[in-house]
């Protein structure tokens, strides 16, 4: 029906796709999944609220996360009241200073500074206090938010999020900035039929596309459904490079500005884009991505760039410091189902993506705590496993009265406490995730997609798994299996990757690399070489030196049984 190859339409159904949910996914359109605002709990609300401060001339300010899905969410409104003849400033708080969210001290300065409304994104739905100190100030309140949370504030004039427990919306695998985007159609929505756009052209969202792709690759969101769409429709338009902020970062990476991927999105722009907010001025990744001005755009790259730079060495020296105190102290034990690791002077602003690191290496989810005594806190970031819901076990510990503030998401979660509760919250979270463990043990497997041979053969099974773009979780990178090859030319390489040739017994071959395998068991035997092996990874374009080849990346070997 579909005209596709057998391997292509098992990789499918091993994804769960069946019947004519695979036209919608191999192709997947705007047009076709785009949900319905009002589906939204508080979606029309909010449009209306926004349409009113505009037509009424009152301040307002977006006041954003300092990730990227906060960052492209305040430029996506930031663009929209631009094309409507209106500046809307933004504010992010610091994360040293401030910590995360919305805050009463933060809600105060930007009333006494003139706002009439604060438009929060990818942040606010459970800044009760915040948002309990809005009410009494006086300052209007809008959430746009995507994290779980408990129960709904009383005070907000809206609050949009597909997690709220009676949004009907369906959508709550979206990032803020896939919220932020339906919101803007329906602000479209709501000016047209006050007949705003009789004397200016309707802004046209899809120029704003690559913005909200960038959000949902960068916060690491289920690619089904309407985000799948969101996502591939935005690569394509970030692909010509037009937003002045994302193209000059790509300049000041040194890379290259062709056809825009989950690589392009997730490893060169959202670490540059996160800098500025672990390290750095909170602001500027706000700033690049909304600016129109080239030679900002320029300057704030170049900054950025800068600080990703002092970001990896900043993090290379705490993930080893966090991996001698795992290993050395008695907080790691095997069998136990999380990690939770706490040290003084670790800086908050890299703490997210060394515990990303330890789980990588540990294969369960890992807490990272970096104590101030001084101040008698601990700021805490946290990644988790595939089937395994770290943000609700940390919303538990807080109700449980084990934490100052925490939440999150499935895969992610930040907490603050107080340095004496930590041994008692690892005991919480290891019993609270034991039997999630235990299940997501069940199914942690590799599926593999596709038995190949090295050579033309492995080019051809690339080519066709390319409809199945753009991977992340919901749709994993297709898996393939190279049975009986052995290794030639195996070398270390630095940052304890090993590359290789895997050549079968007619002499065909591919090139290989296995990433951060040096200590491992994988790695050791890649550099033993000989004997035939069975290798499983995915299947990559390489491009070097103007020239395209194909990479086998590897995942798992095993040797051959000899029978």
């Amino acid at each position: 029906m579909y005209g596709i190859s057998e391997p292509l339409a098992k990789a499918l159904v091993s994804r769960g796709i069946v019947g004519p949910a695979a036209e919608f996914f191999l192709r997947p359109t705007l047009k076709a999944l785009f949900p319905d605002p009002s589906s939204f709990a508080d979606m029309d609300r909010a449009a209306q609220t926004l349409v009113d401060v505009l037509s009424e001339n009152r301040n307002a300010v977006v006041f954003a996360d300092y990730d990227v899905d906060g960052a492209t969410s305040a430029a996506l409104l930031v663009r929209w009241f631009r094309c409507m003849g209106r500046e809307m400033p933004i504010y992010v708080p610091d994360r040293i200073v401030e910590g995360y969210g919305p805050s009463p001290a933060a809600f105060r300065r930007l009333r006494e500074g003139g706002a009439d409304l604060v438009v929060t994104v990818d942040c606010g739905a459970s800044a009760y206090d915040a948002i309990a100190a809005a009410e009494e100030i006086g300052l209007d309140l809008v959430v746009i938010d995507h994290h779980l949370m408990r129960e709904r504030p009383a005070s907000p004039v809206a609050l949009v999020n597909p997690n709220r427990a009676d949004c009907l919306s369906g959508q709550g695998v979206l990032a803020a900035a896939g919220v932020t985007f339906v919101l803007l159609a329906a602000l479209n929505r709501e000016a047209r039929g006050r007949g705003l756009f009789k004397d200016r052209p309707e802004p046209d969202l899809r120029q704003w596309l690559d913005l909200a792709a960038l959000g949902a690759i960068c916060d690491v969101t289920q690619l089904v459904g309407f985000n799948r769409a969101l996502v591939t429709q935005g690569l394509k338009v970030m692909s010509a490079w037009k937003n002045p902020g994302l193209s000059a970062l790509m300049t000041a990476a040194a890379a290259k500005s062709g056809k825009a991927g989950v690589f392009e999105a997730g490893f060169i722009l959202g670490p540059r884009i996160n800098a500025g907010g672990r390290i750095g001025r909170a602001d500027l990744g706000a700033r690049l991505l909304s600016t129109d001005d080239p030679h900002e755009a320029a300057e704030l790259a170049q900054q950025l760039d800068a600080l990703n730079g002092q970001r990896k060495d900043v993090e290379r020296a705490i993930v080893e410091d966090a991996i001698a105190a795992i290993e050395r102290d008695s907080n790691f034990a095997p069998q136990e189902p999380s990690i939770v690791v706490a040290r003084e002077g670790w800086h908050p602003g890299v703490i997210g993506i060394v515990a990303s690191r330890l789980r990588e290496r540990y294969r369960k989810p890992v807490v990272v705590v970096g104590l101030d005594r001084e101040a008698n806190i601990g700021r805490g970031s946290g990644r988790s496993q595939p089937g395994v819901n770290l943000g609700r076990a940390v919303q538990a510990a807080f109700d449980n009265g084990l934490l100052l503030s925490g939440g999150g998401h499935a895969m992610a979660a930040g907490l603050t406490i107080r340095p004496s509760a930590i041994p008692e919250f690892r005991a919480f979270l290891c019993e609270r995730l034991s039997q999630e463990i235990d299940d997501a043990d069940a199914v942690d497997t590799l599926e593999i997609d596709a038995l190949v041979s090295p050579g033309g053969a492995a080019r051809a099974i690339l080519d066709q798994f390319v409809v199945l773009e753009p991977y992340g979780p919901g749709n994993p990178e297709p898996v393939v299996a190279l049975n009986a090859v052995r290794v030639e030319g195996a070398m270390p390489l630095r940052g304890g990757h090993i590359r290789c040739r895997l050549a079968d017994t007619a002499g065909a071959h591919v090139d290989a690399v296995a990433w951060r395998a040096g200590e491992t068991a994988i790695g050791r035997r890649l550099l033993a070489g000989g004997g035939a092996i069975d290798v499983v990874g995915k299947l990559k374009l390489d491009h070097w030196n103007g020239r395209e080849r194909v990479q086998f990346e590897v995942e798992d070997i095993a040797d051959r049984r000899v029978v």
